[in-house]
């Protein structure tokens, strides 16, 4: 156990305070959910950095990171969709694409081989971070041009979404061969 664990630890906890205020509709939770979704957001760009910088990687904190990740991530645009404010389709092409490259992680991983986060990945995490933001962002405000800019940054969340698996899908398809 080591700070960047620690920091990949409080995401995974922080998603149950965030799934009970999101939900809410008074001005209080809603500030809430951006300040704990913002939080966690934080502790995804600080806990690799540090582990690797520190060279504090660890096999735990390897398997709880991308856990973290998908549970913040999936479980907030689950709940997007549930309030309808995501349409349906592009959490489930988020869904399938990260089943797809998780399935091929494993798959790659029984074989001794490890395909790292690439640029791709990381960019669509980031704009999916800054998307959740000004989505949460605009439950509050209510501003139809925010509105139109939310729905241009889903739409690049989906195409970086599925760029993103498509070269994470290729990578593993050439380390299977």
């Amino acid at each position: 156990m080591n700070g960047p664990t620690i920091l990949t630890i409080l995401r995974i906890l922080l998603v149950a305070p965030l799934m009970t205020c999101i939900f809410m509709d008074n001005l209080p939770a809603k500030i809430a959910t951006i300040i704990i979704f913002a939080i966690a957001s934080l502790t995804d760009f600080i806990d690799g950095r540090w582990a690797r910088n520190t060279k504090q990687v660890t096999d735990l904190g390897a398997f709880l990171d991308p856990l973290a990740d998908k549970m913040l991530i999936n479980l907030t645009f689950l709940a997007l969709v549930v309030m309808d404010l995501m349409p349906l389709w592009m959490f489930a092409v988020i869904l399938i694409r990260d089943f797809a490259v998780d399935g091929m992680r494993m798959m790659i991983a029984k074989t001794g081989t490890v395909i790292s986060a690439s640029i791709y990945g990381k960019w669509k995490t980031t704009i999916q971070m800054v998307t959740v933001i000004s989505v949460l962002l605009n439950r509050i405000l209510n501003l139809e041009p925010l509105n139109i800019v939310n729905t241009i940054l889903l739409y690049i969340v989906v195409a970086l979404t599925i760029f993103s698996g498509l070269d994470y899908l290729t990578k593993g398809y050439k380390k299977l061969k």
